[in-house]
């Protein structure tokens, strides 16, 4: 066993793959940000607790699992947050309607509640048994009480999982060789920053990302485009990146990279007018090259041996390849103004239509095959397609289908074409555990109240992104009557689309917040969103809520879905208040909350300093956001703000402030900044600007 950095060691078995997350990686690891993590100093077990050997299937590991554990992870896993006493499969799949560990984003890490993680490095579909089994001989000397024959369904197959200390058992097909990486905790918290530090420290998005954002029908065309923008500014809807779906290339399944000039006969133009009316524009694509692609020749003979939709399948972790790939989207997009992409496809699709994907069996020149390349594609394209960004100097956020191992750095959400909102919720909880930021996005709605109640989800998630592509006219202008918790109803596209416009306007509001817990997810590894066993790892109870989440420090969201006006919330130890009306609630309970159509229950920490700005209607490069500072009861503790230009990459250098908010003995609020940033994001407009909850 080594130690390779503070709190994170390696075990290093037989002769590993070439091709492993860690051996591609890009980044590197945040060794200085690791130091300043509280650390014991020893491997969660000795090495006398870990078992590995070669079999003929490939590596068996075996690690103890005492009874008390409980084990969250396994990247983006919509089923099910508590895996104990679960078989997990880490195989990319677009489809992933069972709880078998198929994923869009599947990762080899898991962390316990005994406080570590453990990172297996491989791109294989690796199975984890999660204490499901106990060792031959392990129950001949229990003492089982004395029970009736079972005779009912429930008694002949109700158990669920192992009593007492077990093990988790890893199979790794294929290999002969492997490396693990054990993180310290001394909590579950703790375990996930090292993880997310290992893996080079989250991304930090320009602050236009945390915005709304709109994509538009597919088959627009120019003059539906400009049309819908206008209107998005006429009606003071706020929208900061405007997307295009497959319809603005000549060719999209397989992709042409290449305007369609039929629909967009002076795309430049209309680019040009975009940006005059401070849209960002977002570009759909997928990774597979149609023979008409102006890099197709190029790409020949840098690609797999089998062809997806009729195009190449290039192999990205070749130097020559990602360049061809990297330096047209550079030439013809990221320097033309384009700020980001959608990488869709790139899932495995094939599950459910076999010619979707490549095969298994397909041989990539790199000397990947088919299921390493499956399980490593989405890291590949996320980093190829940021390559152009760290050129120009300037950040994007964008989206992607499948992701992996080691991807906090990656500035994408993922997304999914299932559409069940309870699982989206789900997703935005478990992404956390291992370095993936989720959008539960909005597509479409059985009825206007549950666009609004998916919108809400939306809004208060890592991405607030509508996903129109299957309609022409926002979804707010389809109304239907919806009953609120009053009883009354809302008959006109105007008041719903004025609840519409309030919650996107509550982003906007909180942009300075959630920007400061993703500057925390970049400085020290902390998910801006995450379940809420990770800031209460002692609280028991906090253990398999899938439906609330942390969102930053000191708020707490508990999503409604269509149907629901009241929901039971567990709050945690301390004190909370709602974050509509300041009414009080003690932690360590469950509370019934009510809430009319406009409002999901939204809690805040009792004593907390919360920054809202005023709401914008989209966020400019020179953006000043006006700070209303909101006190939610209590005894007031400070706050901060992270503070820098919000678009380049010089924050890496330092050039950032850390502001600090607070009240002095009078109740006059205190603004001190500390840092080498030297502009001004945030203005605070003297003691009017305190407001008490």
């Amino acid at each position: 066993m080594e130690k390779i950095a503070n709190g994170v060691w390696r075990v290093h078995f037989g002769q590993p793959e070439k091709h492993t997350p860690v051996r591609l990686r890009e980044t590197s690891v945040k060794l200085e940000q690791l130091l300043e993590l509280p650390c014991i100093g020893t491997p969660p077990f000795p090495i006398t607790e870990i078992e590995m050997k070669q079999t003929p299937r490939g590596i068996q590991i075996r690690l103890p699992l005492e009874a008390e554990e409980h084990i969250y992870g396994f990247g983006l896993q919509l089923h099910r947050v508590d895996q104990t006493g679960r078989k997990k499969v880490i195989r990319v799949n677009s489809d992933p309607v069972a709880d078998t560990g198929d994923s869009h984003a599947p990762v080899p890490y898991y962390v316990s509640t005994a406080g570590y993680g453990v990172y297996v490095d491989t791109s294989r579909y690796a199975t984890f048994y999660c204490g499901t089994n106990l060792r031959k001989g392990a129950s001949a000397n229990k003492e089982f009480e004395q029970k009736q024959i079972s005779t009912s369904e429930l008694e002949l197959y109700g158990y669920e999982a192992t009593a007492g200390d077990r093990q988790v058992v890893i199979d790794v097909p294929s290999v002969k060789g492997i490396d693990i990486y054990l993180f310290e905790g001394p909590d579950i918290r703790s375990a996930v920053q090292r993880y997310n530090l290992f893996s080079g420290g989250g991304c930090l998005p320009p602050l236009w990302g945390l915005g709304i954002w709109y994509r538009a029908y597919s088959a627009s065309k120019y003059e539906d485009v400009m049309q819908l923008a206008e209107c998005f500014r006429e009606d003071k809807i706020p929208i900061d990146v405007f997307g295009f779906e497959p319809g603005w290339q000549s060719k999209a399944y397989s992709c042409s990279f290449v305007w369609d000039q039929e629909r967009f006969p002076n795309h430049e133009n209309m680019l040009d007018e975009l940006y005059q009316l401070n849209y960002r524009v977002n570009l759909w694509e997928h990774l597979f090259v149609h023979p008409s692609s102006p890099i197709y020749e190029k790409l020949m003979p840098y690609s797999g041996d089998y062809e997806v939709w009729e195009g190449l399948v290039p192999d990205l972790s070749i130097k020559e390849s990602k360049d061809i790939f990297s330096n047209h989207h550079l030439k013809e997009f990221v320097d033309k103004g384009i700020a980001g992409f959608k990488l869709d496809e790139c899932d495995s699709s094939d599950f459910v239509h076999s010619n979707w994907s490549f095969p298994d069996v397909t041989i990539f020149p790199s000397g990947m095959d088919g299921e390493q390349m499956h399980n490593q594609l989405g890291t590949l394209y996320q980093a190829a397609i940021q390559a152009p960004f760290e050129t120009i100097g300037k950040r994007t956020l964008s989206q992607v289908r499948s992701s992996g191992a080691l991807a906090a750095p990656f500035p994408f959400v993922l997304y999914s074409d299932l559409y069940n909102h309870k699982v989206f919720i789900r997703g935005v909880v478990n992404s956390g555990f291992s370095g993936l930021l989720w959008s539960p996005e909005v597509r479409q709605a059985v009825s206007s109240e549950d666009l609004i109640r998916r919108i809400q989800t939306a809004v208060f998630s890592p991405m607030a992104l509508l996903n129109c592509w299957r309609i022409p006219n926002p979804p707010w202008k389809q109304v239907d009557r919806v009953k609120n918790v009053e009883g009354e109803f809302m008959e006109n596209a105007d008041e719903v689309e004025g609840v519409c416009r309030r919650l996107f306007e509550t982003r906007m509001a909180l942009i300075p917040y959630l920007y400061t817990s993703y500057a925390r997810y970049s400085l020290e590894g902390l998910p801006p969103f995450r379940a809420l066993l990770m800031d209460y790892p002692d609280d028991i109870n906090t253990f398999g809520i899938d439906d609330a989440y942390m969102m930053g420090d000191s708020m707490l969201v508990a999503p409604l879905v269509c149907g629901e006006f009241e929901r039971d919330v567990y709050l945690p130890k301390g004190r909370w208040r709602c974050f509509w009306s300041g009414q009080l609630y003690d932690g360590g309970l469950i509370h019934t909350v009510k809430a009319g159509i406009e409002h999901i229950p939204v809690f805040v920490k009792d004593g907390t300093i919360l920054p809202i700005a005023k709401a914008v209607q989209h966020v400019s490069d020179d953006t000043v956001f006006d700070i209303t500072v909101q006190i939610y009861g209590g005894e007031v503790q400070e706050t901060q703000l992270y503070e820098d230009d919000g678009i380049s990459f010089d924050y890496r250098a330092g050039e950032y402030n850390w502001v600090t908010i607070s009240q002095n003995p009078s109740g006059d609020m205190m603004v001190e900044r500390k840092g080498n940033y030297k502009g001004i994001r945030y203005r605070f407009i003297g003691s009017e600007s305190v407001h008490y909850i």
